[in-house]
């Protein structure tokens, strides 16, 4: 099969031709459909974040199940579905309490001593967070596999697996904003939307967001946001505190940098909450006031949204088909694999919410 593969940091992804195994009992098969291109794959491509190389991206995916191995109960030849990277194991102390996004044991590689999922001249390829979607078919555990109706288009369906599913797990899930409270939101890129249609979707009664790019800000509008602050042009907290007259209950970071979780909680009101929902880099440090913690603010993080994997994708999947979110503005452009590496290169510069690799011969 085809993959865009990434040898090196810093260096352009190659085309290669690589081996793919048969599916283990615990194993499926995807033939893919499409898959979007995340900064959490930006961070591995420039080197933010480590990663065993040469390793395949790609971890926002749908596809039709090719096969599926003898112990996979609850998936068929010919479903469509999407993946996340909150695979789980069903028995540790975290699935158990029921936070499967913390499972210990997400089942990303297989077992010492067994044949590597993927390779290339008899090499192992690693595919990110076990997933790999930056190619033709992946081979994932069954854990890592959500099921969405027929009538889902798949181009989109891919977005659900991290974009839609962070952006409203952080709101639902992980900050658990309550109807007729104030959201600020800082980052408006395809995460950072869900976040703030979440909050529309919940009722919160002032929608703030921020961003440096003003058709960002644009598309944040649409997505539901009240007011805009450029934070290019002024002090975002100075701006969102007043607009708030005293800050906001919920602030949430969808960057990834220490600079803007200090302006999160900066933007807090008493007894308000900062969740931390980029991925900053490892050696990235925070320092916040700590006669502002007598106020009762607290500043948080989040993993994938809090989200409970299989049940939030059907939830967020229904909530689409029944005209209650927005799924088709957040696909700013959809482009082939030999596409992924302008793509990667280009983001930070990119005024869109989200790239969608696609296979269209699959998308049918």
């Amino acid at each position: 099969m085809k993959a865009a593969v990434l040898e090196a940091v810093g260096s352009p992804l190659v085309l290669a031709e690589l081996a793919i195994d048969e599916p283990e009992p615990d194993e499926v098969l995807l033939r893919v459909a499409a898959a979007g291109v995340c900064h959490s794959d930006h961070n591995l491509y420039v080197g933010n974040l480590p990663g065993a190389l040469p390793l395949v991206l790609g971890h926002e995916v749908s596809g039709v199940v090719e096969r599926v191995g003898s112990n996979v109960g609850g998936l068929r030849v010919g479903d469509r579905v999407v993946t996340c990277p909150s695979g789980f194991c069903g028995r540790c102390r975290w699935c158990m309490s029921g936070h499967l996004h913390l499972c210990l044991d997400k089942n990303r590689t297989r077992l010492d001593g067994h044949q590597p999922r993927l390779t290339r001249d008899g090499e192992p390829v690693t595919p990110f967070v076990g997933l790999g979607g930056f190619a033709e078919q992946m081979l994932v555990h069954h854990s890592s596999v959500a099921t969405v109706p027929a009538e889902l288009p798949l181009d989109l369906a891919a977005l659900l697996g991290c974009a839609v599913i962070t952006g409203f797990g952080s709101v639902l899930n992980t900050a658990r904003v309550r109807p007729g409270q104030t959201v600020a939101v800082i980052g408006c890129g395809g995460v950072g939307l869900n976040v703030v249609q979440a909050a529309r979707y919940v009722g919160a009664s002032r929608i703030i967001a921020v961003d440096r790019l003003s058709a960002k800000l644009a598309r944040a509008s649409a997505f539901g946001a009240t007011d805009v602050v450029d934070a290019g042009a002024t002090d975002p907290v100075q701006v969102v505190r007043e607009l708030t007259g005293g800050g906001v209950d919920h602030a949430f970071e969808v960057v990834g940098r220490g600079t803007t979780i200090e302006q999160a909680f900066g933007m807090l009101g008493l007894r308000g909450t900062a969740t931390v929902v980029g991925v900053a880099r490892p050696d990235d440090r925070v320092t916040i006031p700590a006669l502002a913690l007598l106020s009762e603010k607290r500043l948080q993080g989040g993993q994938m949204g809090s989200s409970r994997f299989p049940l939030d994708v059907a939830l967020l999947a229904r909530l689409y088909l029944d005209g209650r979110i927005q799924l088709d503005a957040l696909v700013s452009e959809r482009i082939g694999l030999d596409d992924a590496d302008t793509a990667l290169r280009t983001m930070n510069d990119s005024t869109g919410a989200r790239s969608v690799i696609t296979f269209p011969g699959v998308l049918q």
